[in-house]
């Protein structure tokens, strides 16, 4: 009688697929991990009421869909470029009254919308006594600054248009350029040496000189 000894069985063992040996293995068991689930960022959302209701501290205080935005009192050479295009603006539109510059004033919707543009063009048929008043404007400008220039790009610019301004100019003083926008579908459409501008009542256009209005940043 052949006797099977100790080796035959290690080699039985050996010939045995890998899953059939951990089908008798005790695997190690760990504790349940923590499961942390991520809450959204819930931002307070304000009414035209309560912004007019803030402290006057020097800031500017806007609203797009209740959105609080907040930026400081600008720099001198922002408020010298937005007084040379309230200038060159004025002389276009003042021989035939059809139109006011004004800057900077307000863009209200209420209860969540509150703008305040730099420069601000609207019809002189729209004049009343309060700016919440006024519905029709042909354009809105906004000088980028370090603190604006997210907001001016990413709310403020589709904010305007979707209100119904006819045309928005982001003014970015360290590139020497005026980027265009309009209700026709353009978008940030870049100029930097001139800029035809010609809104559909006035018989003839505005030929702004970029070289001119940014004269001392370059």
């Amino acid at each position: 009688m052949r006797h099977e000894g100790p080796a035959r069985n290690e080699m039985m063992l050996l010939r045995q697929s890998p899953a059939c040996m951990l089908d008798h293995a005790e695997l190690p068991h760990f504790p349940p991990r923590p499961h942390i689930m991520a809450m959204p960022l819930v931002l307070p959302t304000y009414t035209v009421d309560q912004v007019r209701a803030f402290p006057d501290d020097g800031n500017r205080y806007e609203l797009v869909e209740g959105m609080l935005l907040v930026t400081p009192s600008p720099a001198p050479d922002h408020q010298i470029v937005a007084t040379r295009l309230v200038i060159a603006i004025g002389e276009y539109l003042q021989p035939l009254g059809l139109a006011y510059v004004a800057g900077p004033r307000e863009i209200e919707v209420a209860p969540k919308l509150h703008l305040e543009p730099d420069v601000l063009v609207f019809p002189s048929t729209s004049r009343r006594r309060k700016w919440t008043d006024i519905t029709e404007w042909w354009l809105a400008v906004e000088v980028l600054s370090p603190s604006s220039r997210y907001y001016d790009r990413d709310y403020k610019l589709e904010a305007y248009l979707s209100v119904g301004v006819e045309e928005v100019w982001l003014v970015d003083l360290d590139r020497g350029c005026i980027e265009v926008s309009a209700r026709d579908g353009r978008r940030l459409v870049p100029r930097s040496k001139t800029l035809p501008w010609h809104p559909a009542a006035m018989p003839v256009a505005l030929d702004l000189d970029l070289l001119e209005l940014f004269r001392d940043r370059t």
